[in-house]
């Protein structure tokens, strides 16, 4: 006699997707099960120590904004914060901060076993188990590689690079997930046999280093920021401020490149052994050598894997070089010529789907109540996964709730960008999230995700009333404020003339509103406080960094934030052109064949996603508008 138990939904994976879908279904009132393939995995950062960074902060702050963990958890687990790109405007600012990884896991999994409707189990899923309903096939749960049987209504893919994984440097193969933990070798076939196409693709690790044995007077000491700013806008600088651990700079030079240009014969991206596909935007070093070559030098990060270990992350020097080849390029580095190998670098292949085969929901095309996130739908990055795994999580839910999915859109968020990137472009290495990737960017920017996501979140019921309460008056402080800003006076007279000159601020000639002086470089809404003595008390730290930040933000940049909501306004009227699901494409005169061939494997859900696919030209749209009579 095997197992067999019933859930509402089920979550194969406990990576940071996995965690987030599953916090989000129990949440939202189902049953869930998640599992894993070890308990040591739940919520792992198996490469680099850090959460966020460039656009990447974006997506961790709109999780939050939505009712996702991943913002508190680093909060809780931060060693050192750092805002990024700070030289320049603020719709680029991202928040990265170094973690703590064992600490991260232990405080995600404490997260996610307090949770009343949410189950961890330890088990290999081998096999999807479905009803066929004509062409379609509907999910009715899964069955371990024991045997047990678990029901369920919707099932989610949050495998990551588990699936048949493969650990790889110079000739050394091992046939396991990160970190030496077991693979998921059966699920694939399941996949296949259900008419779901697999794809292989490669990731890749530094060495992890000794800090004992690293001579830091070599190198250049990076600190964290002096103010620290909270992933979480629950929670505020008091709040989470602590000592930080310093992270260091160094390079590679001649000699590293001479090592790897002798011993490019022995990389295994080089002699074929690895035949998954890699990231393009975080190459291996033996990568950025050979195709770079005129390059003296890359800059390597020495940070910290926690605040209770010696060991050092080699942030720059990902690789899948022979052991003994990874010591000679370690040691020819200034600062580590006497570093030892904690862990060596290795490159990593695993099963991952096109994304294309998936709905914006996130749901499977062909497979009713099965959806996927995170690396298996071929992106790359804690945070690329943790916001899919949210949106899967809540799009289950909601399925099973008999309610229309949540689908953020471009001009939505960062989220809505990347989704819409990997279900309608085909993505054929790791997707990286960028700020250049999203068209409107100036709009969504991480110091106002709250006020982008934060409604939708109360609406799906993640995001509590007292936390509900608390935006709504900090949206309607920053309201009334710009408006009232706009309407105080201030006359040319001699004591504004004295505030302008000791500013280094030009005179003004006549009348001038607060809000215009606000609006020039040079000052700012606490800056301006003594020329406006009647400015209203909203009690106490009502006005805090957070909401002075939109105060100045939304005036300063006006001009530009209005002429963005018109390009918005222009992309919503194509997103709400509805394509019928059962179109037949073969009936649209004048189509191109390529056209034809892409509409009908994308099978796009409106006229802006159908106009966003590589190989539809904007004739093409045309020729299907005019089909459409829209």
């Amino acid at each position: 006699m095997n197992v067999e138990e019933t859930y509402d939904i089920i979550i194969i994976g406990a990576g940071h997707a996995g965690c987030e879908a599953a916090l989000a279904a129990a949440r939202m009132g189902f049953e869930t099960i998640m599992f894993t393939v070890s308990m040591d995995s739940v919520a792992l950062m198996p490469c680099n120590p850090n959460i966020g960074g460039s656009s990447k902060g974006h997506l961790v702050r709109e999780i939050d904004a939505l009712g996702g963990e991943m913002g508190k958890n680093i909060d809780k687990t931060y060693i050192q914060s750092k805002m990024l790109n700070v030289s320049k405007g603020p719709a680029v600012h991202s928040l990265r901060a170094q973690a703590d990884k064992g600490e991260y896991t232990k405080q995600m999994r404490m997260t996610l076993q307090a949770e009343p409707r949410l189950t961890l189990r330890q088990g290999e899923v081998a096999e999807l188990l479905y009803e066929q309903e004509g062409d379609i096939k509907r999910i009715t749960g899964a069955k371990t590689f024991s045997g047990a049987v678990y029901h369920a209504r919707a099932v989610i893919l949050c495998t990551g690079v588990y699936l048949k994984a493969m650990c790889i440097y110079g000739d050394t193969v091992t046939y396991t997930g990160p970190n030496g933990l077991m693979a998921a070798n059966n699920l694939s076939q399941s996949l296949l046999d259900m008419g779901i196409s697999l794809r292989r693709f490669k990731t890749g690790t530094p060495p992890r280093l000794d800090g004992n044995t690293i001579d830091y007077s070599k190198m250049s000491e990076q600190k964290g920021d002096e103010h620290i700013q909270p992933f979480s806008f629950t929670n505020s600088e008091e709040d989470i401020a602590r000592d930080q651990i310093s992270c260091w700079l160094t390079y590679t030079g001649e000699e590293t490149k001479k090592v790897i240009q002798e011993n490019i014969d022995r990389s295994p991206l080089y002699s074929g052994v690895i035949k998954g596909t890699g990231p393009r935007y975080c190459p291996s070093i033996e990568d950025k050598v050979m195709k770079f070559p005129d390059k003296e030098r890359h800059q390597l990060f020495v940070e910290p894997e926690g605040e209770f270990t010696s060991e050092m992350y080699l942030d720059g020097l990902s690789s899948s070089m022979p052991e003994d080849v990874q010591y000679r390029m370690v040691h020819s580095i200034p600062g580590l010529e006497n570093a030892k190998i904690v862990r060596p670098a290795y490159a990593i292949e695993y099963d991952c789907i096109s994304a294309t085969d998936l709905k914006p929901s996130l749901e499977f095309k062909a497979v009713k109540g099965l959806f996927s996130a995170g690396q298996m739908n071929g992106s790359s990055g804690y945070e690329e996964a943790g916001a899919q795994g949210l949106m899967a999580g809540i799009n289950a839910a909601r399925e099973l709730q008999g309610k229309d999915p949540i689908v953020l859109s471009r001009s939505d968020g960062y989220i809505g960008v990347l989704i819409d990137d990997l279900v309608t472009k085909e993505t054929r290495e790791p997707y990286r999230m960028m700020t250049s990737r999203a068209e409107y960017r100036l709009l969504l920017r991480q110091d106002n995700a709250d006020l982008r996501l934060t409604d939708i979140g109360h609406e799906v019921g993640l995001i509590d009333e007292e936390r509900y309460k608390s935006f709504c008056r900090k949206r309607e402080i920053i309201k009334s404020e710009i408006e009232r800003l706009k309407t105080v006076m201030i006359g040319a007279n001699k004591g504004t003339q004295s505030f302008l000159q000791e500013h280094e601020s030009s005179p003004i000639h006549t009348a001038v509103s607060l809000a215009d002086l606000i609006r020039r470089p040079e000052l700012g809404y606490e800056m301006v406080a003594e020329l406006d003595p009647d400015r209203p008390d909203f009690g106490e730290k009502a006005l805090d960094r957070e909401i002075t930040e939109q105060i100045d933000i939304s005036l300063k940049y006006e001009g530009y934030i209005e002429r963005q909501m018109r390009q918005v306004e222009h992309f919503r009227k194509m997103e709400v052109k509805k394509i019928p699901a059962d179109i037949d494409y073969s009936m649209v005169r004048n189509l191109r064949i390529e056209a034809r061939q892409k509409l009908e494997q994308i099978r796009p859900e409106s006229i802006g996603q159908a106009s966003r696919i590589s190989g539809v030209s904007p004739a093409d749209v045309n020729m299907l508008m005019l089909y459409l009579n829209i």
